[in-house]
């Protein structure tokens, strides 16, 4: 089925901008809904409805993640179509759909229909890349939250998957004293090899009073209670895993801690450069299906 724009682009933070500018700048049509900010271009046009979008584009890029309570679309914009029943609804068999973390009623609906989708979150040159812009705006987060250097400053970093690694080494270029707890030993014995120091996730308690700043990546209830009586007063905690976090906010907020849930920070702090990673991956995927 022919469309009149070659992507449609709705909801989202900045990156869904400066996703529909690169394309644009490739020389597609591209039609936006529900973003942040607008987009000023010969070829783009800003449509009034979802519907619209849907009926006048067959690619259509929703953001990252696609929803994070399952049932209103990620977005800035209160518009009512912005949910998910309503791209459920609105969904052909013509269109490909593009996000992050669809949600599994979505999923459903594209194999039933064999509806083409493509999920970026599960692309993992996308994850691997996306760590980088996760790690440095994590550190901007302690950086702007904290009286202290992160030089020659006790770091302690929860966990140790994609995003911890590099987060750890890039403290570590700054000359920040780094120590990475986990549960895997094989993942202590990477950290190790790295120049971390490690300490097994189970004997946490023991030397929490000494770190200035605790960065957690483990989507679990990690810092609990017990575990943030012990730590420093004038500690610094960012927590990037996924909501609801591994830090229990209502003890911080209860006792002046400083802590911080810090999500989507490749969209927020590095928008452009998370944009072109996502227009790479995004061409490179609709090449491969129309090859």
């Amino acid at each position: 089925m022919s469309s009149q724009f070659d992507y449609g682009i709705f909801g989202g933070v900045l990156r869904q901008v400066r996703i529909a500018e690169a394309l644009l700048q490739k020389g597609y049509k591209v039609a936006v809904y529900g973003l942040v900010q607008s987009v000023n271009h010969d070829n783009c046009s800003a449509v009034l409805t979802l519907h619209e979008l849907f009926e006048k584009s067959s690619v259509l890029i929703g953001p990252i993640p696609m929803t994070r309570d399952q049932i209103t679309i990620t977005a800035s914009n209160t518009a009512s179509d912005l949910t998910i029943a309503h791209v459920a609804y609105l969904l052909k068999s013509h269109h490909i759909l593009i996000g992050g973390n669809i949600p599994a009623p979505l999923l459903e609906l594209c194999h039933s229909r064999q509806i083409p989708f493509y999920d970026l979150m599960s692309d993992e040159i996308i994850t691997i890349k996306n760590a980088i812009a996760t790690a440095e705006g994590t550190i901007m987060e302690a950086i702007s939250s904290s009286d202290c250097n992160l030089h020659d400053s006790n770091c302690l970093v929860l966990g140790y998957g994609r995003c911890a690694k590099v987060l750890a080494q890039k403290l570590k270029g700054l000359d920040a004293r780094v120590t990475v707890a986990a549960r895997s030993k094989k993942a202590l014995a990477n950290a190790e090899a790295a120049g971390h120091g490690t300490v097994l996730l189970e004997n946490l308690k023991c030397i929490l009073p000494s770190f200035a700043f605790i960065f957690n990546t483990i989507p679990a209830p990690i810092l609990d209670r017990d575990c943030l009586e012990l730590v420093d007063p004038s500690v610094t905690i960012i927590d990037i895993a996924s909501a609801p976090g591994g830090v229990d906010f209502n003890y911080t907020k209860g006792h002046d801690i400083n802590a911080k849930l810090c999500l989507g920070l490749p969209g927020k702090i590095a928008a452009r450069a998370s944009a072109n990673i996502l227009v790479t991956e995004i061409l490179a995927y609709l090449k491969e299906r129309s090859d």
